[in-house]
């Protein structure tokens, strides 16, 4: 049977605060929600996009680390009419009378700004992570949480035995009710007890035999007066405090997501991210015409080939590639590669701007961009980087991480961060 789904009565609170220090140097200088994904959108593009294809339209973003990026972005990028009460809002972590600290947690970011969801007469709450790469329609989801009358509804998605310690691992009927939770178990005696039951397996059209746990995806729906219970207290995080407690108190009930989903958590998670959307099917598909993915418009002219060897790329808009061999990369809005050089493996975020409009030109530094005769592999380049001429960059012989010099090793990645400036001739 399918309701109805409320979405004027929806409010979306997207978690955009987090200081993503598992993704340093890329979140060195932004949110994490504002790193750079798939060659010309932020990662919050996913949810906001989510939300708007679904029907979803009052969203707000709580932020706080590094928050500047984040909040031009979705000021530039997510603006409506006057007729409608559609919004994509900002709510920043401050500083009130009645409270001095920060956000401690998921949980308390929601609570410090209650009073906020609350002013309209909201009978639902849609709560996002703001660093996932996945499509879903929360219309589904709203759906599975009205039909099933649950107070709370949280999102899981199958996981293996090997990914299963690093999830808050759910344990629920046929019905799908949530009856226990464990965050990252480890021990073999829970994990068996924590198995997706066969039963329940083959209703989701998986092996009965697989051995599969239900692992959270950060998402709930909470009622009104149930979330203004559940955060009646000093807890300061969903997936650590309220749920659990909540298990023996409200209905809580799973929606079982089997579609792509990726928790963008490490370095590694988000290199191999972005390199799988170059194959011939990737797992995310960013060209889905019925679903697209919105960002920031920005104008750019079309890319400009001067010559090169191309072999599983995307090459975003506002690039001049001269005569180089790219093989399986991610090339960013604005990039510049110069004659002769190789990018292979690697994602270069591109530039905010070309070298003739450099707000700070100083004499001697290269120009923005790859210089000549380089050989990049196995990197992620941050934006506005200066690479010079006769330049190698790769991760052979380094350990899995380290800092060096103008770069980072990051779980087997070379990282070149924000705004560096490696001088020709230099071998990394």
């Amino acid at each position: 049977m399918n309701l109805k789904i409320p979405t004027e009565k929806t409010l979306t609170i997207i978690m955009g605060g987090g200081a993503g220090t598992r993704l340093f140097p890329l979140t060195k200088q932004r949110a994490k929600p504002a790193v750079p994904l798939g060659g010309k959108y932020r990662l919050v593009d996913i949810p906001i996009s989510n939300c708007l294809n679904s029907g979803f339209r009052q969203v707000y973003v709580l932020t706080q680390f590094n928050s500047e990026s984040l909040h031009r972005h979705i000021t530039a990028s997510y603006k409506f009419d006057n007729f409608t009460k559609s919004f994509v809002e900002i709510l920043a972590a401050q500083q009130t009378p009645e409270g001095a600290r920060w956000y401690q947690g998921t949980a308390d970011a929601v609570r410090q700004n209650l009073r906020y969801f609350l002013e309209r007469p909201y009978e639902y709450y849609l709560i996002l992570s703001g660093d996932q790469l996945y499509r879903m329609d929360y219309g589904d989801l709203l759906q599975a949480h009205l039909r099933t009358g649950a107070e709370v509804t949280l999102g899981t998605t199958p996981v293996d035995r090997a990914a299963a310690s690093g999830f808050g691992i759910m344990h629920s009927d046929m019905n799908r009710r949530i009856y226990r939770f464990e965050e990252k178990p480890k021990d073999p005696k829970l994990l068996a007890e924590l198995r997706i039951p066969s039963d329940l397996l083959n209703d989701l059209g998986r092996p009965t035999d697989a051995e599969f746990y239900q692992g959270s995806m950060g998402i709930y729906v909470f009622n009104r007066k149930t979330l203004i219970d559940a955060l009646d207290n000093n807890h300061d995080d969903f997936g650590k405090h309220i749920i659990p407690a909540s298990l023996n108190k409200y209905k809580v009930f799973a929606y079982i997501f089997q579609g792509y989903w990726e928790d963008i958590g490490t370095v590694r998670a988000f290199f191999e991210a972005n390199l799988a959307l170059t194959e011939t099917l990737p797992p995310y598909n960013f060209f889905d015409n019925a679903n697209p993915i919105y960002t920031h418009a920005r104008f750019l002219p079309a890319s400009k080939i001067n010559g090169a060897q191309v072999n599983k790329a995307i090459i975003a808009e506002g690039c001049i590639i001269t005569y180089a061999n790219i093989d399986r990369a991610v090339i960013g809005i604005r990039s510049v590669i110069e004659n002769g050089t190789t990018i292979r493996n690697s994602f270069l975020m591109g530039a905010d701007f070309y070298q003739d409009d450099d707000p700070d030109p100083k004499p001697g530094r290269p120009p923005l961009g790859i210089g000549a005769r380089c050989t990049i592999e196995g990197a992620i380049i941050d934006k506005n980087a200066r690479i010079g001429n006769d330049v190698v960059i790769s991760p052979a012989g380094k350990p899995e991480n380290v800092d060096g010099d103008n770069y980072f090793m990051r779980d087997g990645v070379v990282v070149i961060p924000k705004g560096a400036v490696i001088p020709a001739g230099t071998r990394i």
